[in-house]
């Protein structure tokens, strides 16, 4: 079978403004190299239309309402210090969050074994009802929904690898005992959550912090422990949120992990979860800051992706 890339050209549209980490060129540089690859085993494929009901699964319905009506008409509109949108951040962000939702179907449905979302504005700092650190939708906790509404399963994992702690993530399933959410990254760092002691209500929270400078070969003895974890919950699905800003190019954090570090975390989710969740991964891209790394990261990322097929 494929491995599905689910993108879209409204990612374009999505303008933050002069100097701002979380640039166009980002999935732009993703998508060209895949483009160039020519890869036969990859399929592309477009978002889906999203429907305000799958949305409001996840977020409060006074906050999308709220978002839907505070995309500008020309120039552009903080939602908060370091979230901006401008005119064409609309169809960018409903469109990031449709990614995730043909993914799944496209799983479900045996077009694909596994997907990478290759899209932005990223979404796991965003929680129920507030846009936080560039993430306007929470694209993976609607997937999470998604699969426990649509596809009635009772056990979905969610593996956080991205360097800042996805606290949007862990607010919105904190009580939810369908969904383990396991998440390493820097602390203390922003967004200043990711403690050991934030368990969730059914023990469901599993954050492994890391120290700044952390190598690789730190980071994947520390992945054990998330592996581990994986193993003990069992989940019938699993969503992962890729940042690539762990690696040591990267502008905005401190970890030291390497280009092919991003092919062996895939591969290790991969390898552990497949009697279990039967090789059902999908993927969305959240940090990764650093062009070329980016660049270099997600593909080496798609390859353990590509060869569990």
């Amino acid at each position: 079978m494929k491995t599905g890339l689910i993108t879209s050209d409204t990612y374009l549209n999505h303008d933050t403004g002069p100097g701002h980490p979380e640039q166009i060129a980002r999935v732009t540089v993703i998508n060209e190299n895949f483009k160039k690859l020519k890869n036969k085993n990859i399929l592309w494929k477009k978002p889906s239309i999203i429907t305000d009901e799958i949305i409001k699964d996840t977020h409060d319905d006074d906050y999308v309402d709220l978002v839907k009506n505070s995309f500008p008409t020309k120039g552009f509109l903080s939602l908060d210090g370091d979230t901006i949108i401008s005119p064409g951040s609309k169809n960018a962000t409903f469109d990031a969050a449709g990614s995730i939702i043909a993914a799944i179907d496209g799983v479900q449905n045996k077009e694909f074994k596994n997907a990478f979302c290759s899209v932005r504005p990223p979404g796991h700092h965003c929680n129920q009802n507030k846009a936080a650190g560039f993430c306007i939708l929470n694209n993976v906790a609607i997937g999470a929904k998604y699969l426990i509404k649509k596809y009635k399963y009772n056990k979905i994992a969610i593996i956080d690898f991205d360097v800042h702690h996805g606290n949007g993530t862990q607010d919105i399933f904190y009580n939810n005992k369908n969904v383990l959410f396991i998440s390493t990254h820097q602390y203390p760092f922003y967004p200043g959550t990711g403690s050991e002691r934030e368990k969730g209500k059914f023990n469901n929270i599993c954050n492994i912090p890391l120290a700044a400078g952390t190598t690789s070969e730190q980071y994947l003895i520390a992945f054990d422990f998330a592996l581990k974890k994986l193993k003990e919950f069992q989940p019938e699905f699993i969503l992962i949120s890729a940042g690539f800003d762990g690696h040591v190019a990267d502008p905005l954090a401190q970890f030291k992990l390497k280009t092919d570090d991003y092919y062996e975390i895939t591969k290790r989710i991969l390898e552990t979860s497949k009697t279990f969740s039967n090789g059902k991964v999908v993927s969305i891209l959240e940090g990764g800051y650093d062009l070329q790394a980016l660049r270099d990261s997600t593909k080496r990322h798609v390859d353990a992706l590509l060869e569990f097929n």
